[in-house]
Parts: structure tokens; C-alpha cells; sequence
């Protein structure tokens, strides 16, 4: 299968090129986000034509959510774009999403078929690129990610690291959302597999969910992080302080079923945990290069 990915230079679209190269089953056109920013339909449907490609794998907006970018009203127009190329062409359209679709009002998992109720800022923005998707091509699969961690590019891991490197800096995290964190080599184990099982002539289209198999919120996420960082770094005992909420708040959750991909494609949830001490390790060494 020969794949354009979309996004190749963020934190999952470098995970995903090498774990792709190393595995060599399938053809990669990459084109990074700069590239990406097109000013009219006509130059976005020329890259996926010229590409000549089976799927169009788009990592950027699910990129943005995590904090790559901040996500505009013309990322919604570039996806609808690509999309209707895919549409003309008969190319499959793999689009990346994320949780902040959904408020987190719900105290379960959110399902494939939950509305995405996330009427506020980025999270509305990405449910509309979703419904563009869906509306303006048929082969399209939209997966719905956690967030994404890497010790590369602008993420939770370098973002909260990157504060603590700052003379007498502190963290100061909230308690009261939750999700369900993934590590990009863990997103691009998922990619990879799809890729694979569509390769073979599997027509499974519509909306599918991943994140890692346990949840944390933003303080928990810190104190595992910092608990591999004190290894390579010192840091005060109040590095991390709990952000007070008011009183009565009821807790948000992002979490994620992930049964239809499991059921559909045979992927399983892995934790996230055991992924934090590899990319604390690898920030490390990047920043030592660096010096």
C-alpha cells in the first residue's frame, strides 16, 4: 500500500515514518505540515494526485489539539479539501482526531456513537472537521486518539519538562480531568496495523477509538513523569503542586472505549505508563546534543 502521511513531522507522523521504514511493508510519500498549508483546494488536491496514493493519513489536527499548533478555521477548510480529493480519486482518508471532541461530562468511556458535545474552543473545531470528513468523503476512517506524548515536538511530556528546565520553575497541575494518555510509538503501533488489514482489502470505514488501557489525570501523568525525570534532573519536592478546584465540581473524563477497533481490527490497549521512561530518557539525551 503506498501511503501519504500528512503531518509527517509531528510527534506521531515521526514515530509513524520510522516505525513504517523499519517494517518496510508499505510505500510512504511524507509531506510535513508546512508543505500542508495550502491556500486553495486546487493545491491540495494536486499533492494527494500526485502522490498517487492508496490512503491519505492525515496526523495534523490531532497534532494541533496536542499542541502543536493552534488549530484555525483554515485547517478545518484544508481537511474538507483533502477530503474531497480522496472522494474524486476513491483514495481512502485516515484521519486522526482526538478526545477533546467530548466535554467529559460523561463518568463513563466515551463510545464511537456518543455525540461529540464539546462546544468550546479546540474541541469544537475538531468536531467540525470530523462531520466534514464524514460528509464529503465515503472511505473515510476517523480514529480518535488520546492525547499524544513524545519526547519530540510540543506535547505533555516536552511541554511539562521544558517548565521545570526554568530556574525555580513549578508545575502546577489539574486534578480533575481525565483521560487516557498514549505514547506516539504506541499510536504508530495502531497506525501501522491498520494500514496492514486495509492493505489485504478490509473495507472498515466510520469512527474508531484509541488511547492507552489506563486513565490519569494531568497531576498523575506528572508525578509518573517526574518520577523517571529525577534520574536525569533535580527537581524541588513541590515540582508539582495540585491545582485547587472549587467545591462541587464534578469530575471530567475523556476517556475512551476502544472495543470497535479491538473487535473490528484485533488492536489492543497498551498502558502508558511503560512508555514514560524511554522518551524521558530520549528528552534528555536530545537535550545534551543540544548543548
Amino acid at each position: 500500500m503506498r501511503a501519504l502521511i500528512l503531518g509527517s513531522d509531528t510527534p506521531l507522523g515521526h514515530a509513524l515514518l520510522n516505525r513504517l521504514q523499519h517494517l518496510g511493508r508499505h510505500q510512504v510519500v511524507p509531506v510535513t505540515r508546512a508543505t500542508c498549508r495550502w491556500k486553495s483546494e486546487r493545491q491540495a488536491k494536486k499533492a494527494v494526485v500526485r502522490a498517487k496514493c492508496d490512503i491519505v493519513v492525515d496526523l495534523r489536527i490531532s497534532a494541533a489539539a496536542d499542541g502543536v499548533d493552534p488549530l484555525q478555521e483554515v485547517d478545518l477548510k484544508r481537511c474538507h479539501w483533502v477530503a474531497k480529493a480522496c472522494q474524486r480519486s476513491g483514495i481512502t482518508y485516515l484521519y486522526t482526531s482526538n478526545s477533546r471532541v467530548f466535554s467529559g461530562q460523561l463518568d463513563r468511556p466515551y463510545t464511537e456513537e456518543d455525540y461529540p458535545d464539546n462546544e468550546a474552543g479546540a474541541g469544537a473545531l475538531l468536531a467540525r472537521a470530523e462531520q466534514l470528513v464524514r460528509d464529503s468523503c465515503e472511505r473515510h476512517l476517523i480514529l480518535r486518539l488520546g492525547p499524544v506524548f513524545s519526547f519530540d515536538g510540543t506535547n505533555l511530556i516536552t511541554q511539562m519538562l521544558g517548565q521545570l528546565g526554568e530556574q525555580g520553575a513549578s508545575l502546577v497541575m489539574d486534578n480533575n480531568l481525565r483521560g487516557c494518555p498514549l505514547s506516539a510509538d504506541d499510536g504508530a503501533r495502531v497506525l501501522s496495523a491498520l494500514l496492514d488489514q486495509l492493505s489485504t482489502g478490509l473495507e472498515a470505514y466510520g469512527i474508531f477509538h484509541y488511547c492507552s488501557s489506563d486513565s490519569a489525570t494531568y497531576y498523575e501523568f506528572a508525578e509518573a513523569l517526574l518520577a523517571c525525570a529525577s534520574q536525569f534532573s533535580e527537581f524541588s519536592p513541590d515540582a508539582v503542586q495540585l491545582q485547587r478546584q472549587p467545591e462541587g465540581l464534578v469530575p471530567l473524563n475523556r476517556s475512551l472505549n476502544c472495543n470497535k477497533i479491538r473487535n473490528t481490527f484485533a488492536i489492543k490497549q497498551a498502558p502508558w505508563r511503560g512508555a514514560i521512561a524511554a522518551n524521558v530518557k530520549q528528552y534528555y539525551a536530545r537535550l545534551r546534543q543540544q548543548e
